[in-house]
């Protein structure tokens, strides 16, 4: 990622209230949970049902949509390799607030570079990042097709699609794999809260 211009003449204000202070009010570790694959993988349907069972238990998290941020806070974005660091840039900095703010942060892009994830880790902190990879093969995705983007994509509608004409890059060491083509979507979330219990979340 290339480095940014540092904007001038400012200075970071500190809080009289920690993090910590603010898990303990919460009952609850502040946390990111990346989920990251192709379009059609499954990564908002799982999100969408994590955030609602969680939410049931008396857990305070927030789902941060890749199509939902879009209609907003990165708008102002397309497709280009340069805008997609760009897009995964600033989901990763918002990402990091809502885990220091001690709420559970359920990110759903698909993030298809290594190295954006990495930094989305290093905004959240290494204990506070658990990165899913929803595992799908394109054709699965395609087949699927809830958005219709496959279609275009193949006949060429749509320019620099991640899978068909734009690469994705695997995780290496993900915290949880999800394969979407043996698991429910109730296994899947079962698979990421039984991680979470394991380790101490």
């Amino acid at each position: 990622m290339e480095k940014r211009t540092k904007s001038e003449n400012i200075v970071w204000h500190g809080g009289a209230v920690t993090y910590e202070d603010r898990c303990a009010l919460l009952k609850q570790k502040g946390l990111v949970i990346w989920f990251t694959g192709l379009s059609g993988s499954g990564k908002s349907t799982i999100a969408v049902e994590l955030e609602k069972q969680l939410t049931a238990e008396g857990r305070l998290v927030y789902r941060l949509d890749g199509d939902n941020v879009r209609h907003g806070l990165n708008g102002d974005l397309g497709f280009s390799a340069s805008d997609r660091d760009e897009n995964i840039r600033r989901i990763a900095e918002v990402a990091a607030l809502f885990k220091d703010a001690g709420v559970i942060t359920l990110v759903s892009f698909i993030a298809p570079f290594r190295r954006m994830r990495a930094f989305a880790r290093e905004k959240a902190g290494e204990n506070g990042f658990v990165e899913v990879y929803v595992k799908a093969d394109v054709n699965t995705c395609a087949e699927r097709d809830p958005k219709g983007l496959y279609q275009k994509a193949f006949k060429g509608e749509i320019s620099d699609f991640t899978g068909i004409s734009s690469p994705y890059e695997e995780p290496n060491q993900p915290e949880i794999v999800l394969d979407t083509t043996q698991n429910s979507v109730e296994e899947s979330v079962r698979k990421i809260k039984e991680y979470l219990q394991s380790d101490g979340f």
